[in-house]
């Protein structure tokens, strides 16, 4: 991600990285070591987005967003809306009806976190992304204060009585993000 963004020009055109990861917390650069409470075998890595420590692992979908917010005309805050607003429309689509809440971006169901947020931006450019709860193992949210905040709930697809596939999370998520990013006038 940092070697597109570094090697992008005004040309370069925006992408949408989808994929699962192994187990493994990562933490932003605010992230503060006390919000691992339970440290166990889950490595953790420090990376270079915003936001403190989540967990990614297996049944979970990592979109990394690679958009050009000069070209879109829009800044960050619009982005991070724009893209909690794909996920809440992909799960009302479902019949699941989701949130923001003030002050913690991501998506909610009922107080819990489905999705997480942590983007960079450099040079007008965003890297690193959305990570989607599709259908995992959610237990080790509970070594950690998930995005920084001491006991938050956290909860996925299955739980909520959607089965999707990670591939068909995958495409619905990609969907939804293509038109939330690039339509002009957001929801």
């Amino acid at each position: 991600m940092r070697d597109f963004t570094a090697r992008r020009t005004p040309a370069t055109p925006d992408e949408i990285w989808l994929l699962e990861h192994p187990p493994v917390y990562t933490q932003g650069q605010a992230g503060k070591p006390e919000h691992l409470i339970a440290p166990n075998d889950i490595p953790v890595v420090p990376i270079d987005r915003g936001g403190q420590i989540t967990y990614h692992g297996p049944g979970q979908v990592v979109a990394y967003v690679l958009v050009d917010l000069r070209r879109r005309g829009y800044g960050i805050r619009e982005l991070v809306t724009r893209m909690e607003q794909a996920v809440i429309e992909l799960l009302a689509a479902h019949d699941i009806v989701a949130t923001r809440l003030a002050g913690a971006p991501g998506v909610y169901v009922g107080g819990a976190k489905i999705a997480a947020l942590g983007l960079r931006v450099k040079h007008g450019c965003t890297y690193h992304g959305l990570a989607f709860n599709v259908d995992m193992d959610l237990r080790p949210f509970a070594a950690i204060n998930p995005c920084g905040y001491p006991g938050m709930a956290v909860t996925d697809c299955r739980t909520l009585g959607l089965f999707l596939t990670v591939a068909d999370a995958e495409q619905a998520l990609a969907q939804a993000l293509r038109g939330a990013i690039y339509q002009s006038n957001p929801a």
